[in-house]
C-alpha cells in the first residue's frame, strides 16, 4: 500500500482517506486556485471545502447510482470538475473524464465512449448544460441521466458513505480520440496512490511543491501528474484553462512566478509555444527561479525545443537543470520514467541512418546525426525492460526494442475488452514467463547507466500537441471531404523535422476520373478544413498521388511506415 509523503495515518489507503486527512490537518489551506483568462483568481477551494463539497455531491450521486456505476465528467475548465471527481470517488462510482464535444464536429468519440462504458450518469455544471443543449440531448438519448453540480460550498453535514477499496476501479482513462474503438484504461484506487508516490519520489516533491498547470483535466497528465499529485502532497494546485494558455502562453509562466510554483508539467509543444509567442512586455518582473521541475512529456521530447526554451528564459531565472523529460502512458496510470530533480537534460547523438533500422550507432558524419533526449530513470517501485517484440527476448543495453513495464501502478486492463487486455497487459518475456508485463507499443533503449530513451512507436497512434490521434480516423475524414478522393487509399502519419514540433502528413490518392480536372489547391483546402473541424489538428503537408500507387499489403492494408519512408525519400507518384 502506498502512503502519502506526510501520511502517518495507517488508515490512508485511497485518495478518499487522504481527502479526510487533509481536511482535518490543514482545513483552511488552499488546495486549488483557478485563474481567469486574464490571470485573476476566479475560484478557490480549501481542503476542508473540497472535502465538504465532494462528500455532499457524493450523497446525491449515491441516490442515483450504485457503487461501480460509471459517471461521465463533462466540465468546462474550472474547479467543479475536481469536486465532481472526488465526489465520484467518495460515492464509489467510476469516474470517466471526457472532453466536452465540439460544436461543429459531425462525429467524435462521445457516443462510442458512452456505449463502451455503459455510463449511468453524466455530470456537468448547470451553466454548461444550459449553454449546450445539443450535448445534453445527445447524452440523454443514450439513456444516461444528467446531474448538475450545485453550489455545495455551504453543504450540510452528510452521512458517511462506505469507503472504496484499494482494488476498486477509480476511473476509466480513455486513451485516444478514436471514434471507432475507444479503450478505457481501468485505473484502480491503489494504482493511483502507487503511481503518485512513485512520482513524488522520482521528482523529489514535497508539501511545498506548488503545481501550476493548464493541461486539460480529461488528460492523464492534467489530472494525475498535476491535479492529483499536488493533492497527494497536500500542496497547492494552480490551474488555468487550456484555451487561455494557447492564446497567451506567457500567462502560464506568470502564474508560475506569482505563486512561486515548483512544478509545472506540459507536453513538448507547450515549451515551443512559449518561445514562439514570447512577448517581452508580458514578462516584466517575472522570476522563474522558483521553477524546479519542468516535466516535458506526453509526446516526443525534442532537444532543440529544450535548447530554445532554456536560451529564451534563462534571463528570467529559469535554471536549465529544472528541465525534466519524462515518459509515461495511461496504461501505467501516468508516470513510468523521469529525469531526477535538478539533474538537467542528457542528450545523445546517434546515427540517423542506423536508427531507421532500430540500431544505436555512432554517426557516420555531421549529416547523419540525430540527437535523442533521455527520458530519465524508471520510477521507484516499478520495472522496465526492452524486449524484442517478435521473439520476446529481453535485450541488452543500447539495443532498441519495445518498452515493457511492470509494477503496482500498471492498470487493471481495458474496460470490457478482455482480448485487448490480454494482448497488452499480459506480456511474457521469454524465459521469464512467470511475470506479467505491460507492452507499451513504444520503441526505445536503456543505456549503460540505466536511462530510458524513446526512439519511436510500433503502434500507429499519431501524437500531436500531446494528444493521440488514430490515423484511420484522420484518413476517413480526409476521404470524406471531397468525392475526388479515393476511399481506403490514403495514409496519415507524423514526421519529426530537424527543427520544430512533430508534424502531420497526409498522403492521399485521387480518383482516376478526377485527376486531370481537379484543382489541387481546392482539394487541399477541403482536406484541411475537414480535419480541423473533426480533429482540431492542422495538417502540415498534403500529398496527392496518382491512383493505385499507395503502398498496401497483399491483403489490402495501408502500409503507413512504407508510405512515410517513400515520402521522405521523394519516392511517391505525386500528381503534378
Amino acid at each position: 500500500m502506498a502512503t502519502s509523503p506526510q501520511a502517518t495515518d495507517a488508515r490512508v489507503g485511497t485518495l478518499v482517506d487522504l481527502l479526510g486527512q487533509w481536511a482535518r490537518e490543514q482545513p483552511d489551506e488552499r488546495a486549488y486556485v483557478f485563474l481567469s483568462d486574464r490571470g485573476g483568481e476566479e475560484a478557490v477551494l480549501t481542503f476542508a471545502e473540497l472535502d465538504r463539497r465532494a462528500r455532499a455531491f457524493a450523497a446525491r450521486l449515491a441516490d442515483r447510482a450504485r457503487p461501480g456505476d460509471r459517471a461521465l465528467l463533462l466540465f468546462p475548465p474550472g474547479l467543479d470538475f475536481i469536486v465532481a471527481f472526488f465526489g465520484c470517488l467518495c460515492a464509489r462510482l467510476v469516474a470517466v473524464p471526457m472532453m466536452v464535444p465540439r460544436r461543429k464536429a459531425s462525429r467524435d468519440s462521445t457516443q462510442a465512449i458512452c456505449a463502451d462504458c455503459a455510463a449511468r450518469l453524466a455530470l456537468t455544471t448547470a451553466a454548461l448544460a444550459a449553454a449546450r443543449p445539443d450535448v445534453v440531448q445527445r447524452i440523454r438519448d443514450s439513456g444516461i441521466e444528467w446531474v448538475t453540480i450545485d453550489d455545495t460550498s455551504q453543504a450540510m453535514q452528510v452521512e458517511p458513505l462506505q469507503a472504496p477499496g484499494a482494488a476498486d476501479i477509480a476511473l476509466l482513462q480513455y486513451t485516444s480520440g478514436s471514434t471507432s474503438v475507444p479503450k478505457g484504461v481501468m485505473v484502480s484506487h491503489d494504482n493511483l496512490l502507487q503511481n503518485l508516490e512513485m512520482v513524488r519520489l522520482a521528482l523529489g516533491n514535497t508539501r511545498q511543491s506548488t503545481h501550476a498547470s493548464w493541461v486539460p483535466l480529461y488528460h492523464d497528465m492534467g489530472l494525475i501528474l498535476n491535479v492529483l499529485q499536488s493533492f497527494y502532497l497536500g500542496a497547492l494546485g494552480v490551474l488555468t484553462s487550456p484555451v487561455a494558455f494557447l492564446q497567451r502562453p506567457m500567462g502560464w509562466l506568470r502564474a508560475i512566478h506569482a505563486y512561486r510554483a515548483e512544478v509545472a508539467s506540459a507536453p513538448n509543444f507547450a515549451f515551443d509555444l512559449c518561445v514562439s509567442r514570447f512577448r517581452e512586455e508580458q514578462m516584466i518582473d517575472v522570476d522563474l527561479s522558483c521553477w524546479k521541475v519542468a516535466v516535458n512529456a506526453a509526446e516526443p521530447v525534442r532537444a532543440d525545443t529544450i535548447e530554445r526554451f532554456i536560451a529564451r528564459f534563462a534571463s528570467y531565472g529559469f535554471d536549465a537543470r529544472a528541465m525534466c523529460p519524462g515518459y509515461g502512458l495511461a496504461e501505467a496510470t501516468v508516470g513510468v520514467a523521469f529525469r531526477r530533480r535538478s539533474t538537467g537534460v542528457r542528450t545523445r547523438r546517434v546515427s540517423r541512418t542506423a536508427l531507421l533500422h532500430n540500431e544505436v550507432k555512432t554517426p557516420a558524419g555531421d549529416d547523419d546525426v540525430r540527437e535523442l533526449v533521455g527520458c530519465g530513470f524508471v520510477t521507484p517501485g516499478q520495472e522496465i525492460a526492452i524486449v524484442d517484440p517478435d521473439s520476446r527476448r529481453r535485450l541488452r543495453a543500447d539495443e532498441i526494442g519495445e518498452v515493457w513495464a511492470s509494477g503496482p501502478n500498471i492498470a487493471l486492463g481495458y474496460w470490457s475488452k478482455p482480448d485487448a487486455t490480454e494482448e497488452i497487459f499480459d506480456g511474457r518475456i521469454a524465459g521469464e514467463e512467470q511475470a506479467r508485463w505491460l507492452r507499451t507499443g513504444d520503441l526505445g533503449f536503456i543505456d549503460a547507466d540505466g536511462e530510458l530513451t524513446i526512439t519511436g512507436r510500433i503502434k500507429d497512434v499519431i501524437i500531436i500537441r500531446g494528444m493521440n490521434h488514430y490515423p484511420q480516423d484522420i484518413e476517413t475524414t480526409v476521404q470524406g471531404s471531397n468525392p475526388a478522393l479515393r476511399p481506403h487509399c490514403g495514409a496519415a502519419f507524423a514526421v519529426t523535422p530537424e527543427h520544430g514540433a512533430e508534424q502531420l502528413v497526409v498522403v492521399q490518392e485521387v480518383e482516376r476520373t478526377h485527376r486531370h480536372r481537379v484543382a489541387i489547391d481546392d482539394l487541399a483546402g477541403d482536406i484541411r478544413e475537414a480535419v480541423i473541424n473533426e480533429h482540431e489538428v492542422m495538417i502540415d503537408q498534403i500529398v496527392l498521388i496518382n491512383p493505385g500507387t499507395i503502398p498496401k499489403t497483399t491483403s489490402g492494408k495501408i502500409q503507413r511506415n512504407l508510405t512515410r519512408q517513400l515520402w521522405l525519400q521523394g519516392g511517391l507518384d505525386i500528381i503534378r
